[in-house]
């Protein structure tokens, strides 16, 4: 803030009038006090490529704020990520050649983590490798897990535990002994 503005300026409160603070789009809500690139960005299924080439197709501002739009640049925004898939080449959505119907799609939202668990369950109900590993818990994509992933706390040989083992196994030992004689 500048020395010359007061705190309590008129102008900004009718900023604040006209700024949506919700942008609604599918069934996910962005955050309309953020530039629209960045609001987007939040949105899964939407990285920063692609929320600055929805803002270019959209014909909007990337710098913009997202809640001080106009009503029609909004719904223009909302078109584009609708249909992203119109917009660009094939290689880049994030749904090629689907299994069960083999169109080519981008997938935004709750449909995404949707259709992610529905894949899951059919790599586990076939058998797959990748559906085996997820089944067990274990790594699905190839990391070492010698010595990473471990869920039990322990890492490596534990010496105090086998000392202790040890130390009762000779006391156990001892006793016999003494009852022997």
């Amino acid at each position: 803030m500048s020395a010359e503005e007061p705190e309590n300026a008129p102008d900004a409160e009718e900023d604040d009038e006209d700024l949506q603070y919700f942008v609604r789009i599918g069934q996910t809500d962005l955050d309309g006090t953020k530039t629209v690139e960045r609001g987007l960005s939040d949105m899964k299924g939407i990285g920063q490529r692609t929320a600055r080439l929805v803002a270019e197709t959209a014909g909007v501002d990337r710098t913009a704020t997202f809640g001080r739009l106009d009503q029609d640049d909004i719904d223009s925004v909302v078109d584009v990520v609708q249909n992203f898939s119109d917009h660009v080449p094939e290689w880049m959505v994030n749904r090629q050649k689907d299994f069960f119907t083999g169109e080519t799609d981008h997938i935004v939202g709750g449909d995404l983590n949707e259709k992610r668990r529905h894949d899951i369950n059919r790599m586990k109900m076939i058998d797959s490798y990748k559906g085996v590993r997820h089944k067990r818990g274990q790594k699905v994509r190839g990391q070492r897990t010698k010595s990473t992933g471990r869920t039990e706390g322990t890492i490596g040989v534990n010496v105090e535990e086998i000392r202790e083992e040890q130390a009762e196994e000779e006391a156990a030992a001892a006793e016999e002994e003494d009852d022997e004689l």
